[in-house]
């Protein structure tokens, strides 16, 4: 199983995940051009790519879902919740192939098995995503909210993972955003810091190794977040940072 960030921040999030012919990306928050550009990079022709699922309405994670879909003939996974919201403050325009899912069902896409994990980010109807395809797992954990019930049991099971690092508390805590923001970051509806990211992959007995994801611009550094999880692991898996403006090198499972 094969696994690449394309792009991942408040700027745009898409991930890319194939196993054998099945090959899917995880979110539209870039532009098609830069999905195709990045995908060559990696010797990948993003005509091939056999879905495209979307984890929630936000902006950075389903803006350029129509292009993708339209110019790339790429059928969408997603929630009618979620695409309905989206809706509302996106323009996706025409959309001829969409394929609805209620959150928690699980998606037989090939040979893959994709499990929709509900999650409390403030979207209308937010899922993560954990892939298998009979031998290996690999989950796409961002925009999760908070340490809900059964997220550590989901980071247990995996043998990699996407995983949101996005803030670091202290740098939070004293930077520039307006009050009612940070609580809105920290809060239950939010996202999670470097601190409950590494703990969760200090629990993750089966891992591989951890790609962080969505890292705060204002309060977060790739240097922070990397070594709050080298001390939460002893340095025995390896810790990835994917980056808000370009792909990530392949990573393998």
């Amino acid at each position: 199983m094969d696994v690449i960030s394309l792009q991942s921040g408040s700027n745009g999030n898409c991930f890319f995940v194939a196993s054998g012919d099945v090959r899917l990306l995880v979110d539209a928050g870039i532009t098609g051009v830069q999905a195709e550009r990045r995908l060559a990079q990696h010797g990948i022709d993003i005509r091939s790519v056999t879905a495209l699922l979307i984890t929630h309405d936000h902006r950075d994670h389903i803006v350029s879902a129509g292009v993708f879909q339209r110019k790339y003939n790429i059928p969408i996974y997603v929630t009618r919740s979620t695409l309905l919201t989206a809706q509302r403050w996106c323009n996706l325009g025409r959309l001829a192939d969409v394929r609805h899912f209620r959150s928690g069902d699980t998606l037989d896409i090939g040979h893959v098995a994709v499990h929709t994990v509900p999650t409390p980010h403030d979207g209308a109807d937010g899922v993560a995503f954990v892939i298998e395809d009979g031998q290996r797992r690999v989950g796409i954990l961002t925009d999760l909210g908070h340490v809900f019930d059964g997220l550590r049991d989901v980071l247990m099971s995996l043998d990699a993972v996407v995983i949101e690092s996005n803030y670091d508390v202290e740098m939070l805590r004293t930077g520039s955003y307006p009050e009612q923001l940070k609580r809105r970051i920290a809060g239950p509806s939010g996202h999670l810091s470097n601190d409950e990211s590494a703990a969760l992959v200090g629990a993750g007995s089966r891992l591989q190794w951890a790609l962080l994801a969505h890292l705060s611009e204002e309060n977060n550094r790739p240097q922070i977040a990397q070594q709050t999880h080298r001390e939460a692991t002893d340095g025995k898996i390896a810790i990835h940072v994917a980056s808000r403006y370009q792909a990530s090198p392949k990573l393998y499972i």
